[in-house]
């Protein structure tokens, strides 16, 4: 009996001690020594080249499923059932990124891109790729500059997502549950490789360019509603078109806006890239209504931008959306209403281009780069990354390697942010309302915007990675008495690093922004 009892007491330790070590690896840094950090001072404004590139990375979706109570989870014990698209006997899941776990697409309605715009002042070349995804970590972004060709002469690559709601899971938190990641490896693999091929694709695309920058601040705000109370928005709409300066023709454009991609909502089952598909088509192609020109488009490759859309912003369900041709007020979360108010962002794109506030025939590019630590101070974050399910390398206990960049051309100015940051701490005001859990005033000031250069101000979230929701401090609020006399805690606490992520954040932008 005490032989079975050391037996077991050994084979106990033993399965601790292979827990803990497994625990270990999955927090292991991926990037051993990896830094980011560079600082490229612009000289003497000289002619620019730009390229344009669309990539798909829409995923395989073999099989289909029949949801029997519509509960948008695929549960074989409520007798949801699926068709074996492939042969291989076995459902072959792809799990959609926000919402709730256990939700596989059904199908796909729009492909999802790799978008990806290269600027080239003579001396350094910069490519930004902007991915239809939920976010993309910051490791996935050091393995895809690893895996581009030193023959594209690419400076900097800036890898940013749309954060759309519609799309599979690349962070591992939509899963068949909360403890099994959602990323499919070969899918993972996939993207990269799609996006190597797009900054390739553009950087072969390069032409002689002049840029128009162009602006509309105020159009598209009634698309935008605020789930949270302060109400402050980035809803102002920022464009590039890059023309061709030997023949005239659109090489391509970037539109910027903040906004969630999630007018879909959560009962949708089809791969999409949300609003940003008819956004772009729009802008490329033009808008049609039964087959009538309404707006024509400008060609070449758009790529969508997602702004400081924490706080949190989205086109609601109980927001309604007017279709800009029929008049018809759309509000039900559908492809319908998704169509209407992409539409409607095109053609205010369109028209601000025709009248572009400024034009940079010749611009250096400047650029400063910094990767940064950021403590994981949310409980269920650090249980995500023990368990594998973000899988993401540890710089230290609980660290993570994160990323900004501020670069800047002529007189337009990015501010590249990594994750999903509050338009208070970009636009202000930041508020210190009272029952915030420090008791304190505002700390993150002067605001991003304030501290940028230039007459032109573009925000890219999820920039370089995907760390949740950025709070100003003096806004936290997770204990009783809540904030703005509200009964329960605010939405947003839960998904972001801790209180400290803001701070840190606006901190090294004001440093950076001031190298600039």
């Amino acid at each position: 009996m005490k032989k079975a009892s050391k037996i077991a007491g050994f084979m106990v330790v033993l399965l601790i001690a292979a827990v803990v070590a497994w625990m270990f690896m999955n927090m292991t840094d991926r990037h051993q020594g990896y830094r980011a950090d560079m600082k490229i001072t612009g000289g003497v404004p000289s002619e620019l080249r730009a390229g344009f590139a669309a990539v798909p990375i829409t995923p395989e979706v073999p099989d289909r499923w029949t949801d029997v109570n519509n509960d948008n989870k695929y549960k074989p014990k409520d007798g949801d059932t699926f068709t074996d698209g492939n042969g291989n006997g076995k459902f072959d899941p792809v799990w959609i990124a926000g919402f709730s776990n256990s939700k596989p697409a059904n199908g796909i309605h729009d492909d999802v891109w790799a978008r990806t715009m290269v600027i080239d002042d003579g001396k350094t070349r910069l490519a930004v790729v902007i991915l239809d995804a939920i976010g993309f970590m910051n490791d996935d972004v050091v393995d895809v500059r690893k895996m581009i060709p030193a023959e594209t002469g690419v400076s900097y690559t800036l890898i940013a997502s749309t954060h759309t709601h519609e799309a599979p899971d690349l962070l591992g938190l939509w899963g068949k549950s909360p403890f099994k990641s959602g990323v499919d490896k070969k899918y993972l693999a996939f993207v990269k490789e799609q996006v190597v091929k797009s900054v390739v694709e553009a950087t072969g695309n390069l032409r002689p360019a002049r840029l128009e920058i162009s602006e509309d601040l105020t159009s598209a705000i009634h698309m935008v509603k605020d789930t949270r109370k302060p109400e402050v928005f980035d809803s102002g709409m920022r464009m590039i078109k890059a023309v061709d300066s030997e023949n005239g023709k659109t090489l391509g454009s970037m539109v910027a806006w903040g906004n969630h991609p999630e007018t879909l909502w959560s009962q949708n089952l089809l791969i999409s890239s949300d609003f940003p598909h008819f956004l772009r088509e729009g802008v490329e192609k033009g808008v049609f209504h039964a087959d009538s020109l309404v707006k024509a488009g400008i060609g070449g490759v758009c790529v969508y931008a997602n702004g400081a859309l924490g706080g949190l912003m989205t086109t609601h369900p109980s927001l309604a959306v007017k279709h800009p041709v029929t008049g018809v007020e759309l509000l039900e979360p559908t492809y319908e209403k998704t169509q209407a108010q992409g539409i409607q962002l095109s053609m205010i794109a369109l028209k601000a281009m025709e009248s572009p506030a400024e034009i940079i025939e010749k611009g250096a590019i400047s650029l400063v780069v910094r990767s940064l630590p950021i403590k994981i101070d949310n409980i269920l974050f650090k249980l995500g990354a023990a368990l594998g399910v973000m899988k993401r390398g540890k710089l230290g206990w609980m660290k993570i390697r994160s990323e900004l960049a501020v670069f800047k051309i002529g007189s337009v100015t990015f501010a590249a942010v990594p994750g999903e940051i509050y338009p208070e701490l970009v636009n202000g005001p930041v508020e210190a309302p009272e029952g915030n859990d420090f008791g304190i005033l505002p700390v993150e000031v002067p605001v991003i915007r304030e501290m940028m250069p230039g007459k032109h101000k573009f925000i890219l979230g999820l920039a370089n990675d995907e760390i949740g929701y950025i709070i100003p401090k003096s806004q936290w609020d997770v204990k009783a008495p809540f904030t703005y006399s509200s009964e329960k805690a605010p939405y947003g606490e839960g998904n972001s690093m801790g209180p400290e992520t803001a701070g840190l954040i606006h901190k090294n932008m004001q440093e950076m922004l001031g190298e600039l």
